[in-house]
């Protein structure tokens, strides 16, 4: 069975998970310990990808388009509701020497008001091999950019997203909580160099349930897993035809990791699928992937710094 079959199951189970989940009763200093006194920095090695998947779905022609480099160096800064992540691929790793006119860069910025989270994601990438049934071919000139984000709602307030996400909380207690998320994604492909649409526009819109765990074991120690499966529509745009189309969204996320007072460590991982159609006999699989090893530090942050937040949250109701 393909992705068309999976999410609608996924979605089922995770909506009779929701209901199963007792109504929560918040105990910040059971379950979660704060630091909106500290600032957090992390450093992380991450290999990432936004990969393409173009099926024929009369003859099952596949052309698979994968970016030439994957490895990139993140950096992060975080304090109380605010993160703002960098990333950049430099050509001393061994996996990125080979594409010398290949780019990747990422931004990424996430906030959270009261239970809400919101995530914004800027992906742009230079260089491109096409995986065909006759061979692979490079496409150096071939560019896509991607711009979006989610938005998710927290309903139990003793499940810590940030403690596995983030950093910038510990989950002391293990506990999960049901979370739905809408997703929405713009990509412009500019295939030149290739047998496919010179330039395109692609807008994703889904919306679905999910649901995350926080294992804590020793108290120091955090396994997370979580999915969310959504459905939703597709625009495709090119400069002969537009095409709306149904949306299949999944996200699978896992993560593994050591927290303290001041000093953390851990692994991360999480996937993305949107797959849609983007022409009547073609169907496009976008997947967006990333591993990462990171490490990071928490400092006390200026008085002055503290004392200017607690008003600006007092005011606008950030956590």
């Amino acid at each position: 069975m393909g992705m068309k079959v999976y999410p609608i199951a996924i979605l089922l189970l995770l909506c009779h998970s929701s209901f199963c989940q007792k109504t929560d009763t918040i105990n910040h200093d059971t379950y979660i310990r704060k630091f909106p006194e500290k600032f957090t920095f992390r450093i992380g090695l991450l290999n990432t990808s936004n990969s393409f998947l173009l099926t024929d779905t009369v003859t099952g022609e596949r052309i698979e388009l994968e970016p030439n480099k994957k490895t990139y160096l993140g950096a992060s800064f975080l304090f109380r509701s605010v993160e703002l992540d960098l990333g950049f691929s430099p050509n001393f790793i061994s996996n990125n020497t080979d594409n010398e006119d290949s780019k990747l860069f990422t931004l990424n910025f996430r906030m959270f008001w009261n239970r809400w989270m919101q995530t914004l994601d800027f992906y742009s990438q230079k260089g491109f091999s096409a995986n065909t049934q006759f061979g692979a071919e490079q496409f150096r000139d071939m560019r896509t950019l991607k711009i979006g984000g989610t938005t998710s709602y927290i309903f139990n307030g003793n499940f810590s997203f940030r403690a596995v996400g983030f950093q910038n909380e510990w989950q002391k207690k293990s506990a999960g909580s049901f979370i739905p998320r809408f997703t929405f994604y713009y990509t412009k492909y500019g295939l030149k160099d290739a047998d496919f649409e010179s330039d395109a526009n692609s807008y994703d819109i889904a919306i679905g349930p999910g649901y995350h765990y926080n294992l804590v074991f020793d108290e120091n120690f955090i396994i997370g897993v979580g999915s969310t499966a959504g459905i939703g529509f597709n625009i495709t745009t090119s400069e002969n035809d537009t095409l709306t189309s149904a949306l299949y969204e999944a996200i699978f996320r896992g993560a593994i990791g050591y927290n303290s007072e001041r000093f953390y460590t851990g692994i991360n991982t999480n996937i993305l699928f949107l797959e849609h159609n983007t022409s009547r006999y073609t169907r496009l699989d976008d997947k967006i992937s990333f591993l990462e090893f990171y490490m990071g530090f928490r400092f006390n942050a200026p008085k002055k710094w503290v004392s200017a937040a607690d008003k600006f949250n007092r005011k606008f109701g950030f956590d």
